[in-house]
């Protein structure tokens, strides 16, 4: 089965976000777990959670098809020391609010050195992860890296960037990645051919294990192969989508085998839209 969504408001309430993944034919999601541009953030109030993970099973929806996506002032390779003290505290309480909820997974870009170089950067990465992962023992929450635009100082744009970051962890077990098809087509990875996706899933396995990947960011691009500008598109309507590229992609089997996430310009009744559309790319 596959299994689809998009990134869904919280504006209502967590409890509401099952009954609108349904009713715009999703039956999986992305949430926020706070408001993404700002450093406040609280746990869910117990009986919003129980309804939550009620409603969860009400509407059939498994928690590890769906998953939480980290603030966007988080940058644990951030040279200031108060930008990653604030980032490290952060992302520890996203794990504790995805705990809440009973999901599984939290997706985070790895962040931007800065200038300061990749391997400093890094290291802070693997500092900051050692103290969010040893604050979160007692959950059972996957932190998610996900690949980014190859642009500026940013880290994750390749596989080898995701793999030190994995291998140099102190639990790598509980580090996964997702794929983001705007971030890598972007980065220069070519899925509107047969060749470009078998080339891409063996860039995955060889270099972090295929089972490693847990979701499938969704995106088309504004931009054209290689451009490093990370900007969404609607599916079909970039230059991914284009000449059918996305039916490539998304009829291969073991890309199948993921949930795949829109991310796209939009609100609910253009995604029902989307999910419509990638339906019937595949008949």
């Amino acid at each position: 089965m596959i299994r689809l969504g998009a990134h869904m408001s919280t504006s209502k309430g967590f409890d509401k976000v099952p009954k609108d993944t349904v009713a715009i034919g999703g039956n999986a999601f992305q949430i926020f777990p706070h408001s993404p541009r700002m450093w406040k953030a609280s746990l869910p109030k117990e009986e919003m959670a129980s309804s939550f993970i009620d409603e969860m099973k009400e509407k059939s929806l498994d928690p590890f098809d769906c998953m939480v996506h980290s603030g966007y002032l988080v940058n644990i390779a951030s040279p200031n020391e108060e930008v990653w003290e604030k980032s490290v505290n952060l992302l520890s309480l996203e794990m504790k609010i995805t705990a809440a909820l009973g999901l599984k997974y939290l997706n985070f870009h790895p962040g931007s050195h800065l200038g300061d170089g990749l391997q400093e950067g890094v290291e802070r990465i693997l500092k900051g992860l050692e103290m969010v992962l040893g604050e979160n023992q007692e959950n059972d929450v996957i932190l998610l890296l996900e690949n980014v635009a190859a642009k500026g100082n940013h880290i994750g744009s390749s596989f080898d960037e995701l793999k030190m970051i994995i291998e140099g962890s102190v639990q790598p077990e509980r580090i996964g990645i997702t794929y983001d098809t705007c971030h890598g087509f972007d980065s220069g990875f070519e899925i509107r051919t047969n060749e470009g996706v078998l080339k891409l899933i063996d860039e995955i396995d060889s270099k972090i294990g295929y089972e490693k990947l847990m979701m499938i960011h969704l995106n088309d691009s504004k931009f054209p192969l290689g451009a490093a500008k990370d900007r969404h598109e609607m599916i079909g309507k970039g230059y991914i989508g284009k000449e059918d590229g996305f039916r490539v992609f998304l009829s291969n089997e073991r890309i199948q085998e993921k949930p795949w996430l829109l991310e796209t310009p939009g609100d609910d009744a253009d995604h029902a839209l989307e999910i419509k559309y990638i339906r019937e790319l595949l008949g």
